[in-house]
């Protein structure tokens, strides 16, 4: 079975060096999506032995998973494993998910920081605990998953099961629409624990989303443009018995928007 391993990466001249040669000792077939990085990070890629893609532009993290999945439909790999260039992500996991592919009865193989306790370095910022709670929480309640880390890029996709997809969405939001679609065409979703690592509280979204309470409004907007498109799937939210589980799902969302601000 062949395994594309997919970084995306914007302005990681830091890490960027250490990061994949550590991968390298557990993959043979990588992809970096270079997303306009504006710092040394293209210069020390041209060293790399890696395959890239590079955005003349900054297009966004959801925009270079695409472009990943493009790559590994067009070459023909099975399956494609996406991972963090920040050193958040221990290329050292990845064994934990060939294993799990082995199995072959998944489609999505999702890293979770939440399934195991573990000891972290620095604890993420309160606000991005929360938000990822909330948005986990919300996702799970209108699609019936059962994950515990909506917003993890460590991840495995199996390439055959994305066909049907259509995935546009650019930025930050992108898991809000991966996973209503992935529940939208069936597809096996699995967790696997990964280790809780945050380098870098100070790490930014840019623009607007740097601010807590603009980006749970993006995400909760996305996410509801999304299930939008699948109405004969998620009709339930307009159900009766649903109403109170979704006053209840506005309720922590206003509570979390205030709690934030």
């Amino acid at each position: 079975m062949s395994v594309l391993v997919s970084i995306p990466i914007y302005n990681e001249q830091k890490y960027v060096r250490t990061v994949l040669d550590e991968i390298r000792r557990f993959a043979n077939n990588i992809l970096v999506i270079d997303d306009g990085s504006t710092d040394d990070t293209p210069l020390l890629l041209a060293r790399q032995p890696v395959e890239v893609i590079r955005h003349a532009v900054n297009r966004g993290y959801g925009r270079s998973i695409q472009d990943a999945f493009r790559w590994a439909q067009s070459y023909g790999y099975d399956w494609l494993i996406t991972i963090d260039c920040d050193e958040q992500h221990e290329p050292a996991s990845l064994p934990d998910f060939y294993d799990r592919i082995k199995l072959e009865n998944a489609d999505v193989i999702s890293g979770s920081r939440y399934l195991d306790a573990q000891p972290q370095s620095t604890p993420p910022p309160p606000d991005r605990q929360h938000i990822n709670a909330i948005m986990t929480q919300t996702i799970n309640a209108h699609t019936n998953l059962q994950i515990t880390d909506a917003f993890c890029g460590f991840k495995a996709y199996r390439i055959n099961a994305l066909k049907e997809m259509t995935l546009t969405e650019p930025g930050y939001a992108f898991p809000m629409q991966f996973w209503v679609q992935a529940v939208a065409h069936r597809l096996q979703v699995v967790e696997i624990p990964i280790r809780l690592i945050y380098k870098d509280p100070n790490r930014r979204f840019g623009e607007l989303l740097d601010d807590p309470a603009h980006r749970l409004t993006h995400y909760q907007d996305a996410l509801d443009r999304e299930l939008a498109k699948f109405p004969e799937i998620f009709a339930r939210r307009h159900c009766p018995q649903w109403e109170p589980k979704q006053d209840k799902l506005s309720q922590d969302i206003s509570a979390a928007t205030t709690a934030i601000t």
